[in-house]
């Protein structure tokens, strides 16, 4: 009998301390490791993961839907998050702002994520009324400050060039040269809508070209321009960053120039499959997002001095 109660005994101990070990395993789990690097796959990704939606044109039921998903990924990644709704021209403007950090000085980086309407550029007359599924026209801009999004919270610190960072999508951006339409309708709204400014604000627009050669936009502000290049550089992208002049382009930038903010526009604009139906997933590489979003990760996060 008296063995009996020892056993008992002995295995109720065994029993309780399992279930002490397994809870403290449970509590101890590590939370989930943030990236210290740019994720070009998760980026490339993310660019299959909008066209699977369709073209994000304004009021479509892929806008909405691409809207819902930007603002559940920046959630997750642990950014405060807003969509700013408005009306410019009359147009119905949806963009989101995600914020990261506190104090000056502070940087916003910005990408369209609305499609184009119609391919009016189409090769093909029978396509030009039909929308544009903006693979690298939109999606890849957007791709990339996602992945940027899940890296910065791991990488800013004290001793960063900006203690906060504004990553914004810009709605109704491309949609000029349509009647009833203008080109930059949500950057207008947002930048007019500013009560501070930042130190400055990069644009991404295009830059998942397979052929990636980015120039220099001429109405980009020319110190901050020449302070990307040099990082481009140093970091071995100079074939891709091309230190040389380009064209003058008016992009989601441009308001901002407007308010002497400034601005920098990166985009290539030699696309062959600008405004065209062929505008898809194979026409925008992984490398070329790397490219772009290793220079901005280093251009964020490095020494202020």
């Amino acid at each position: 009998m008296q063995s009996r109660i020892v056993f008992f005994v002995m295995f109720g101990l065994i029993l309780l301390a399992g279930i002490a070990l397994f809870g403290f395993m449970r509590i101890s789990k590590p939370e989930q490791e943030i990236p210290q690097e740019f994720n070009a796959q998760q980026a490339i990704r993310d660019v299959e993961y909008q066209l699977l939606m369709g073209p994000r044109t304004v009021g479509s039921q892929a806008h909405q839907k691409v809207v819902e998903w930007m603002v559940q990924e920046l959630q997750a990644a642990g950014w405060k998050t807003e969509i700013q709704e408005g009306q410019m021209d009359g147009r119905p403007i949806k963009n989101i702002v995600a914020k990261w950090g506190e104090g000056e000085p502070w940087v916003i980086l910005g990408a369209h994520y609305d499609s184009r309407l119609v391919a009016d550029h189409d090769p093909n007359q029978d396509y030009r009324s039909t929308p544009v599924p903006g693979a690298n026209d939109g999606a890849s801009g957007v791709s990339v400050l996602l992945a940027l999004a899940r890296v910065i919270p791991g990488r800013i610190n004290e001793t960063s060039r900006f203690h906060q960072v504004w990553l914004v999508f810009f709605d109704a951006e491309d949609n000029g040269k349509i009647p009833g339409w203008d080109w930059i309708l949500g950057s207008r709204m947002f930048a007019a809508s500013l009560q501070q400014f930042p130190e400055a604000v990069v644009v991404l627009d295009m830059i998942g070209d397979s052929n990636l050669n980015i120039y220099q936009e001429s109405n980009s502000d020319k110190q901050l321009t020449k302070q990307i290049w040099q990082i481009a550089n140093r970091l071995g992208y100079k074939q891709e960053f091309i230190p040389e002049k380009g064209m003058s382009i008016l992009d989601d930038h441009t308001p901002f120039l407007e308010r002497g903010i400034r601005a920098v526009d990166i985009i290539d604009f030699d696309y062959p499959f600008y405004h065209t139906t062929s505008d898809t997933l194979d026409k925008v590489s992984s490398a070329s997002l790397k490219v772009v979003g290793d220079v901005m990760l280093e251009w964020l996060v490095g020494n202020n001095q």
